[in-house]
């Protein structure tokens, strides 16, 4: 209760305070919240996924999903004996964010076991969400690649067919594939140097593709996700609206690929070839800017983008495999508490002190 002094002021006792733990202010978003906005965001790339490779690319969203959903209920329910969170979205983003990182091809049962692998060896084995180091969608597709490399490797071309089987289907090399063979081939590199016939010009002309198709996302294989940057960027501009993300990470791993590749080639056409291929956007966008396991402040997300960035380069360029982008963010989550640990905003009222005027005169 109050009291009153000489003064008239009321004295606040003890009595009229609550002590209780943070967080003391209160939000209308929740995990659910967001996770469900992701999945929204993650619409325009489903529907080209399906416009691209079908009814098939439908299957193994669905398919791919069921299997995180599964593992959620299954594992929470009998092994750690505690309240189901499958209505939290938070499956069905990892369940989707796989499928879209996976090709048109691969069987179907795959796609289940993905999505079960990905929540209980990515998620689940180390608490459950927030607690998980590596993104969840990504160790499934580490896992699998390394599992299933003939499955996880054959390509079909977009448009053909809108059936469920692959009877009809024809197989071809994605852009980063042929780059990556092409390379490797000495004598076909000078023989179009001599020719004065860009490498990039060549990969082009064999996929009978342009620039312009690399950036919606048609005529050209790879993962049923990660072809149309179009769809990726209006996810993100929808994340970024709902500022459930922010763009140093992204911008950091995109820059630092462009920027490398370039000074790799001296070639904007290379730099920008291996900008818009391969699931640079799709990582970038909606895999290094996961809450949980990426840094928390804007240093840290910097260079956590940038490392993502020179490793998948890396990998690109001189890896066995084309693409790096799981890779990289994978090797990046580990090192996330470190970055954490040296790039700690400043608290709140502290104030940097001063250097002494003994250290000043040392200087």
């Amino acid at each position: 209760m109050s009291e009153t002094n000489n003064n008239t002021y009321p004295i606040i006792t003890a009595q009229n305070l609550m002590v209780n733990n943070s967080p003391h202010i209160q939000s209308p978003v929740t995990i659910k919240s967001i996770m469900w906005e992701v999945n929204l965001a993650l619409v325009p790339i489903i529907i080209m996924a399906v416009y691209n490779f079908g009814l098939r690319a439908l299957l193994i969203i669905l398919l791919s999903t069921l299997g995180a959903i599964t593992a959620e209920y299954l594992i929470q329910k009998y092994l750690r004996n505690i309240p189901t969170t499958v209505m939290d979205g938070s499956a069905v983003v990892t369940g989707v964010l796989l499928a879209m990182c996976l090709p048109a091809a691969i069987p179907l049962w795959i796609a289940f076991v993905g999505g079960f692998i990905g929540i209980a060896l990515g998620k689940q084995v180390y608490g459950g969400l927030g607690q998980n180091i590596f993104n969840p969608a990504h160790v499934a597709r580490a896992i699998l690649l390394a599992s299933w490399p003939v499955y996880m490797n054959t390509w079909l071309k977009p448009g053909f067919s809108t059936s469920i089987s692959t009877v009809d289907a024809v197989t071809t090399a994605t852009p980063l594939g042929l780059l990556k063979e092409t390379a490797k081939n000495a004598n076909l590199v000078q023989n179009l140097a001599d020719n004065q016939f860009g490498i990039i010009d060549y990969v082009l002309s064999q996929l009978h593709i342009t620039f312009s198709d690399l950036f919606f996302g048609i005529n050209y294989s790879g993962s049923i996700g990660e072809t149309s940057k179009l769809a990726i960027l209006i996810g993100a501009i929808y994340l970024l609206y709902r500022k459930h993300i922010s763009l140093s990470a992204p911008l950091a791993m995109i820059a630092t690929v462009f920027l490398g590749a370039y000074a790799y080639s001296s070639s904007v056409d290379y730099a920008l070839f291996h900008l818009l291929t391969g699931g640079l956007f799709l990582g970038a966008f909606f895999m290094v800017t996961d809450m949980v396991t990426s840094p928390i402040n804007t240093s840290g997300k910097i260079i956590f983008g940038i490392g993502c960035g020179i490793i998948a380069l890396l990998i690109r360029l001189k890896g066995g495999y084309p693409e790096g982008v799981c890779y990289s963010i994978l090797i990046m989550n580990a090192f996330v508490p470190l970055i954490d640990k040296f790039c700690k905003p400043r608290r709140f009222g502290v104030v940097k002190p001063k250097p002494s005027k003994t250290q000043e005169a040392g200087k």
